[in-house]
């Protein structure tokens, strides 16, 4: 099966990204990961129909070492390479296809546009790290994109398409308007040939009337009722023959032209997650707001992390905890904090900020203990998520303990997948909901 890179690209994407973006060009979250689930479908699609180009190759052999993975929304905006590179793969449809992104997202033009070059420079980053990692020269690269040919379109969300870019397929991916035309020109001709036959068949039907109406006229003189009766019926049979011929192959090109349409359109909904928010109903986008800490004001979302710990906290509930085993089943996981994809030590933007809060807490409360957990989704190798999964509960424990907080901390450990839920086959935004980092107060 052949590796889906935007699941790869997503790990660059998550929410705090998505946060810092919306704050940091003032729109609002859902619009954000919106013009973003629009976004990269296009640009790796930009990038498979030019998995041939030699400076397509050289921008994304080199970017695994200019460090924009590092910095992606303060180093895509005005960088030169991202610049040509987006000239190379749509080059005068760039406008169109950020406004269709403005309109479809309600985001500005500007914000449309930065997010592109964010986008390009998160798909570029990801897979020259990838062909880095995994020493895929240049035609290993071309042969990677051109796999991603036959999934791309499908990936849009509802309401999207090549040509609301100003791309037409047959430009894109090739063959699908000669299939069509191949299609029709096929179907044309099987309804043409079957009417052809149903005439030769109601022409011959005619003329055996006609002969069997002169043999009667001939041979039993003018009383007889099959005279009329006999052709009557003849001529009904042959006329409901010919009727039936061609609502038959009528019926049969109108159907599957609607089976394919039918086909395309669920594949879309099956996958994109961008679809189920376009038509089902719209959900209020978590923000941050103010939560007391003891006459201190942490930013956090309502009924989150920081919330949960503090209520629980201030309730009574860890001092009248009688043992660890009053408090090992409550875990409360973090809204921010997420890794950079296969990292243990590099924290996504957006991050460090409810580090900051968890240290607040825990000075405020000295007395409280906490463990910390890693977890995985299901994909990928066990030994491999328990191994990162570990490394990474260990930075936060070793982080904590340069806060001076260590005492507090009784222990790190990763699960890997073993408390994973969704299916390894699911998609990666339904996958990430196992991918988090958890603390639970501890004695």
């Amino acid at each position: 099966m052949s590796l889906n890179v935007i699941d790869l690209i997503k790990g660059q994407l998550g929410p705090a990204l998505v946060s810092q973006a919306a704050s940091q060009f003032g729109e609002s979250e859902s619009g954000i990961s919106k013009a973003i689930g629009g976004l990269l479908p296009a640009v790796v699609g930009g990038l498979a129909n030019n998995a041939d180009n030699p400076g397509v190759l050289d921008a994304i052999s080199g970017a695994s070492s200019s460090g924009i993975l590092s910095n992606l929304l303060g180093g895509s905006s005005n960088n030169s390479v991202i610049t040509g590179l987006l000239s190379s793969l749509f080059g005068d449809k760039v406008g169109g296809l950020v406004n269709s992104i403005a309109t479809f997202a309600g985001i500005s033009n500007n914000t449309s546009s930065s997010l592109l070059n964010l986008v390009t420079g998160a798909t570029v980053g990801t897979v020259g790290k990838y062909a880095a990692d995994n020493n895929l020269g240049q035609s290993g690269i071309s042969s990677l994109l051109n796999d991603q040919k036959g999934i791309v379109s499908s990936l849009l969300p509802a309401g999207l398409s090549l040509a609301s870019f100003g791309l037409g397929a047959e430009n894109w991916f090739g063959g699908a308007k000669e299939t069509v035309a191949s299609v029709a020109s096929t179907a044309k001709d099987n309804i043409t040939e079957s009417v052809a036959s149903a005439r030769e068949s109601v022409t011959e039907g005619t003329r055996e009337i006609k002969e069997q109406f002169n043999n009667n006229n001939n041979n039993q003189g003018g009383g007889s009722i099959w005279k009329w009766l006999l052709p009557l019926l003849l001529l009904i049979a042959a006329g409901y023959f010919l009727w039936k011929q061609c609502e038959k192959k009528q019926t049969t090109t109108t159907t599957m032209g609607a089976d394919s349409t039918g086909t395309h359109s669920d594949t879309a909904t099956a996958v994109s997650p961008a679809d189920t928010a376009a038509t089902m109903p719209a959900t209020t986008a978590k923000v941050d707001e103010n939560i007391d800490l003891n006459g201190v004001a942490l930013k956090g979302y309502k009924g989150g992390m920081e919330d949960k710990m503090i209520a629980f906290l201030k309730s009574g509930g860890y001092k009248n905890a009688a043992d660890d085993n009053a408090l090992k089943n409550t875990w409360y996981d973090f809204d921010h904090v997420n890794f950079k994809m296969g990292s243990s030590t590099e924290l996504e933007a957006g991050s460090q900020g409810q580090l900051d809060n968890l240290a607040a807490i825990l000075k405020a409360f000295p007395d409280s203990k906490i463990k910390i957990g890693g977890y995985t989704d299901k994909t990928g190798n066990e030994a491999s998520n328990v191994k990162l999964s570990t490394a990474r509960a260990n930075f936060i424990k070793d982080w904590l303990g340069k806060q001076n907080l260590g005492a507090q901390v009784l222990g790190a450990e990763g699960y890997g997948s073993k408390f994973a839920t969704v299916d390894a086959k699911a998609s990666d935004a339904e996958r990430a909901a196992d991918r988090k980092m958890s603390i639970r107060f501890a004695k």
